[in-house]
């Protein structure tokens, strides 16, 4: 297999819409604006890149939502 058909697909819900800067700063999800909120979308390599990730999302004081696997 190849590390692309390992990756997992996630999305991550936080609250607000995020700047353009922000969201281009977690490539290579997409991301999309829903009601109040922003979806970061996209592939996620392992564990420790969704770790990542997350760390980032706390990093810049946004408010977490939701994670999911898709």
């Amino acid at each position: 297999m190849s590390a692309r058909e390992l990756e997992q697909r996630y999305e991550i819900r936080v609250r607000g819409r995020l700047s353009e800067a922000v969201a281009e700063s977690f490539d290579p999800l997409d991301a999309r604006v829903a009601a109040s909120e922003t979806v970061l979308s996209g592939p996620v390599r392992d564990q420790a890149g969704l770790y990542g990730l997350l760390d980032r999302v706390q990093e810049l004081g946004l408010e977490l939502l939701a994670v999911r696997r898709l």
